[in-house]
């Protein structure tokens, strides 16, 4: 029902949103734009203590699961899956730009707006080097680095704290435990919130609709199909295939269990957001419940196949392709090493924007020329969002399973009953998880 809900809330937003344009209602428009906004706003309020509590519950959670080197083993399974799986959509956002060649011969008398142009600017004067991300990575101090919603500074914080906490065993047990509770009120807090989410996503379709319109596709439609095609090959070739061969698991199963997750991701456009149905995804497809509440939460700051290396590479050529500037074989590999290596910096509201300026001055395209493709990119980003957030919250999902399979933590009997509706679980919270077991 949900699922059906989702679909259908965004036909009726796509409508509405028609309407609205040919009409000229400004107060229908008006009346979308601050549903959507409230929407997002009530998600975003949960994304940085989400993130926290996640990763140090999470942390702590793999202490049921064995020793210190047993968490060890399976957090560099889980990112060295992250980094395979990244390398290889990398490649095929390579080969699809090269196909669709974005940006090539000018783009017919698109400009961008001035109010986007200042954006892009900005970002890239903020976000454009690896010294400025190096820079972001430490908060100056606890507090600022949660007021001022710096993401990656609080991912940081988490994984250093909950590290600690799992070290001293019995002695952190009332924070761990503390912590656990405050997890529990931001889950029960999203639960309530992803139920709006059909009426949020008419909101946010719709409003994208009216003030858009034939702007969200036909200006940079090269470059918003290139990196539909490309996500949807990482979506429905990749991961069944190392669904199937690998991690042993009918992807038929894979979408009926997660596929109300990845609905929810595409039309949220968030991971941290859609972070509740992902961790019950990944339990409902036999993930031992500890090893998915350490590994969703890691992989919704820092797994994006579709913000972190297929948009940066179609992104990067599309670039280059505005400056008349052929990439070398170098500048390639470049790009499949930020992506890599670099996930880390996605972590965030920002990720895509983050890999995009990071690539693009890792390869040493022109700043002006960057910013001038951010600014134009920025008059579609809404529309392509929508297919990165789900490609990266499928990754986020099939990572785990992959790494639980080969680890013994995947349960057959679960993974072969019937679906799950992610919205429930077994204790009536969000999402199942594993208490931490007593150090």
């Amino acid at each position: 029902m949900f699922a059906a809900a989702v679909l259908g809330s965004l036909v009726v937003g796509a409508v509405l949103g028609v309407v609205a344009r040919q009409t000229e209602a400004g107060w229908l428009t008006d009346l979308l734009d601050q549903i959507g906004t409230i929407f997002t706003t009530l998600l975003q309020i949960a994304v940085i203590p989400l993130v926290f509590t996640a990763i140090v519950v999470g942390i702590n959670s793999l202490r049921g699961l064995g020793g210190g080197r047993t968490a060890a083993r399976l957090g560099g399974k889980t990112v060295l899956w992250f980094a395979i799986t990244s390398f290889i959509a990398s490649l095929i956002g390579i080969a699809i730009g090269r196909i669709f060649n974005p940006g090539a011969g000018g783009l017919g008398g698109v400009e961008a707006t001035a109010k986007n142009a200042d954006k892009a600017a900005k970002s890239v004067d903020h976000w454009g080097s690896w010294d400025a991300f190096v820079d972001g990575l430490l908060p100056q101090n606890f507090v600022k680095a949660f007021s001022d919603g710096e993401t990656l500074q609080v991912l940081f914080l988490a994984l250093v704290i909950g590290a600690a906490a799992y070290s001293l065993g019995d002695k952190a047990k009332p924070f761990v435990d503390f912590t656990t509770s405050v997890f529990e009120i931001i889950q029960r807090y999203l639960g309530w919130i992803v139920r709006l989410a059909p009426i949020g996503i008419v909101g946010l379709i719709g409003a994208a609709v009216s003030n858009y319109g034939d702007a969200l596709f036909r200006p940079l439609f090269s470059t918003t199909l290139a990196v539909y095609v490309g996500c949807l090959l990482v979506l429905f070739v990749v991961y069944p295939i190392l669904l199937q061969f690998v991690a042993k698991v009918s992807p038929l199963k894979f979408f009926a269990k997660a596929g109300t997750a990845i609905q929810f991701a595409f039309a949220s456009q968030s991971s941290a957001a859609t972070l509740p149905l992902t961790r019950q995804s990944a339990v409902n497809l036999g993930v031992q419940p500890a090893y998915a509440a350490f590994a969703t939460p890691l992989g919704s700051a820092t797994k994006m196949d579709g913000c972190a290396a297929v948009f940066p590479a179609i992104a990067a050529i599309f670039v280059a392709n505005l400056a008349g500037v052929s990439l070398n074989f170098w500048q390639y590999v470049g790009i499949v090493v930020v992506a890599v290596v670099g996930a880390l910096a996605t972590a965030g509201t920002t990720g895509w924007l983050t890999a995009f300026t990071l690539t693009t001055s890792f390869i040493g395209l022109d700043a002006k020329q960057v910013a001038l493709g951010l600014a134009l990119i920025y008059s579609v980003n809404p529309i392509m969002d929508m297919m990165r957030t789900a490609t990266n919250v499928a990754g986020q999902i099939v990572v785990p399973t992959i790494v639980a399979r080969s680890e013994g933590l995947l349960d057959d009997d679960v993974l072969d009953s019937p679906t799950d509706n992610p919205l429930h679980s077994d204790d009536g919270s969000t999402a199942r998880h594993a208490e931490p077991a007593p150090a």
